[in-house]
């Protein structure tokens, strides 16, 4: 009579246990913010300046970064190994003089404060070329160490820097593709990220466009990577629960890998994953599948490990967005129609992960069907649908 009480009793230990080990595993609370980055031109070379800020939100403790370097990546179409790469980083730290010979003195940032880093690069091409033609993106790699109570953490987070914009479209010259008692017109746009804000983005390149009845659409991930939601898998420290529970997953799954697993886990928490991986694995076994998406809630869907997504970001696991439903409807306060974020493949499934107020979402899942957006790197993630 006492073994169901003894048994219930130990899983809720061994909960409690998986909880407090999951809450105290080494983190560092500092944030790090590249901004603020400009783009000049002279006799062929590009000059890059932007600012990094590095935060420190927790009321005691004090980290120190004792390394931090920023190594450029070039993005374009062409070879680019000819292009000449001149990174420096100068700290200018509130409460200490900066340095002119380009060293990182290893610096403490205190409970409540934030300190400041400008970064310059220069691109030039070994025979004298025009690098403004063939570099359209720089991939703002930043390494760096934190040091505290939690131990020595290595930490890597990179932003776009776009070169180049697709000059946005008038009606005069936008050409629509018929569709199912619809128009749909993909939009192209620079390569997106945390420097851009998704509503300015919808009006720069849809606003001369828009009418009334219409429904502009963007893409999940690109929202995603514009609030941040990404992370390198570096900096993703896989449990024995990550190991062990990601294997039962399918192959092409982005839950498929430790790594991918463990980013859930972090958003959720473990007790949610377990439940929902153990219900949902005791469904399934008797012909009952997907019960572990519904269970452990939208991100579980959402997540796109690295490959999920276009360059550079294939390199990173993707998070969905936040708060989509609040976004649609300011965007659509701002441009004066519908507006849906929306998650489309190749295979014709069409997700509307969320939408304005009065949106017609049977126009956008025929509309959307046969994917106008593509899933290659055709850098079109705003589709115009306009009904016939």
């Amino acid at each position: 009579m006492y073994v169901l009480p003894l048994i219930l009793l130990l899983l809720g230990l061994s909960v409690l246990w998986i909880e407090a080990r999951h809450r105290l595993r080494p983190s560092s609370p500092l944030t790090l913010r590249q901004m603020d980055w400009s783009v000049s031109k002279a006799s062929g070379n590009l000059e890059l300046s932007g600012w990094l800020e590095i935060a420190n939100p927790h009321q005691r403790m004090e980290i120190f970064v004792p390394e931090l370097e920023v190594k450029p990546v070039l993005i374009g179409n062409d070879d680019l190994s000819d292009i000449v790469i001149s990174t420096r980083v100068t700290p200018h730290h509130p409460d200490e003089e900066s340095r002119p010979d380009g060293y990182w003195p290893a610096y403490i940032v205190k409970g409540h404060k934030r300190t400041s880093v400008q970064v310059n690069v220069s691109l030039s091409c070994r025979d004298g070329g025009d690098v403004s033609s063939r570099v359209d993106t720089v991939w703002m790699d930043v390494h760096w160490m934190n040091y505290g109570p939690f131990g020595r953490l290595s930490r890597r987070e990179g932003a776009v820097v776009p070169l180049r914009r697709p000059a946005a479209l008038h009606q005069e010259n936008a050409t629509f593709r018929s569709g199912d008692g619809c128009s749909v017109l993909p939009l192209k746009t620079h390569l997106l990220g945390p420097l851009d804000n998704t509503i300015d983005v919808l009006r720069h390149y849809a606003g001369e466009l828009v009418q009334s009845g219409d429904i502009l659409t963007i893409g999940e991930t690109p929202v995603a990577v514009i609030q941040g939601r990404y992370t390198h898998p570096c900096m993703v420290h896989p449990s024995w629960i990550a190991r062990l529970l990601c294997r039962v997953f399918h192959p092409t799954s982005s839950l498929a890998t430790a790594c991918g697993l463990q980013t859930l886990i972090d958003q959720v928490g473990p007790t949610r994953v377990i439940l929902a991986w153990s219900i949902g694995l005791a469904l399934k076994l008797i012909g009952l599948k997907g019960w572990f998406y519904r269970l452990a809630g939208d991100q579980a869907r959402l997540i796109d490990d690295i490959t999920g997504t276009t360059p550079p970001y294939d390199q990173t696991i993707v998070l969905g967005p936040q708060a989509p439903k609040q976004l649609c409807d300011e965007a659509a306060a701002s441009l004066g129609v519908s507006v849906a974020i929306v998650d489309v493949n190749d295979l014709g499934r069409v997700k509307v992960l969320a939408s304005s107020a009065g949106c017609d979402e049977e126009l956008l899942d025929r509309a959307l069907r046969p994917n106008p957006a593509g899933n290659a790197n055709e850098r079109t993630p705003l589709v115009l649908v306009r009904p016939a």
